[in-house]
């Protein structure tokens, strides 16, 4: 079988084979490839499909939809809102928004019930982590037990990736700055100085994950991140551990020349991020 897509055509055995599931794997993947730009092998091998008693189950099963209710505007807002919620993933679903609620409201209590000093440095050294983890629960067979389908879809691969983590940075971003804001600075950086950074780890953790996976990826940014601001204010030998962080905080964020490093930074991220898309069309498949 030539590899060229356009010189040759799938025949009825070709079709009825691979509608039965005989066919070799490399010839199955082959002739995939061609019916994408072949209309006509396409829709025989439909046909070949729908011959098959899978086939038939599905041709039932879709009836049944269709005439189950009369179309109308309001039975289309049903699946666009399904899709909505699909394409959102963890924003919106599971434990990672009570997370992200748990992290804005702890340190709020923290600071006006606790009467902790530093909770501002506290919450800004962890914001940044927050849309890292949303990366790592966003994406992958771990995160999503239709993974091996979504990816096959015309909306899968770095395009659902990049859809997941805008809905995880839109929630993320208001609460953990709204909480910034109505905490006491007490010397640490501004509430919105951890957004450049949260933007370019995210970015990083994406480029990354083209080459070890979303989970090893955000390990080693996220980790990375807390390691270079927690390391030192837990080594310093002399004042209080919020006083000390609050200072790293401050070598890392404040500045025109740190958030412009940080700036920096993320459009490399994204200019590695789209040389790898392709990655992502095999992105921790078993």
């Amino acid at each position: 079988m030539s590899r060229n897509t356009h010189i040759w055509h799938a025949t009825d055995d070709l079709a009825a084979r691979y509608a039965a599931g005989s066919l070799p794997e490399p010839d199955a993947w082959s002739l995939e490839k061609h019916l994408e730009h072949c209309p006509a092998c396409a829709a025989r091998v439909s046909a070949a499909v729908r011959d098959t008693s899978a086939g038939l189950v599905l041709a039932d099963v879709r009836d049944a939809v269709l005439g189950a209710a009369p179309v109308s505007p309001r039975t289309h807002a049903v699946p666009r809102l399904a899709r909505v919620l699909w394409a959102a993933g963890p924003a919106v679903c599971g434990a990672w928004l009570p997370a992200v609620l748990l992290v804005a409201v702890g340190a709020l209590v923290l600071a006006h019930v606790g009467g902790v000093s530093g909770a501002r440095a506290l919450l800004l050294a962890v914001a940044p982590v927050v849309p890292v983890a949303g990366v790592a629960l966003s994406y992958g067979p771990h995160a999503d037990p239709l993974y091996e389908i979504a990816v096959a879809t015309p909306s899968g691969g770095l395009k659902l990736a990049l859809t997941r983590t805008a809905a995880v940075l839109v929630v993320s971003l208001p609460l953990l700055t709204l909480a910034g804001l109505l905490l006491p600075g007490s010397g640490a950086p501004g509430a919105a100085a951890w957004l450049l950074p949260g933007l370019a780890l995210t970015l990083a953790s994406l480029a990354l994950a083209s080459y070890v996976g979303c989970r090893s990826a955000t390990a080693l940014t996220g980790g990375g991140w807390l390691a270079a601001v927690l390391a030192p204010a837990l080594s310093a030998a002399d004042g209080g551990l919020t006083a000390r962080l609050a200072e790293q905080l401050a070598r890392c964020l404040d500045g025109g020349l740190a958030q412009g490093g940080w700036a920096v930074a993320a459009v490399l991220c994204a200019v590695v991020l789209t040389v790898r898309r392709p990655a992502y069309d095999r992105l921790e498949r078993p």
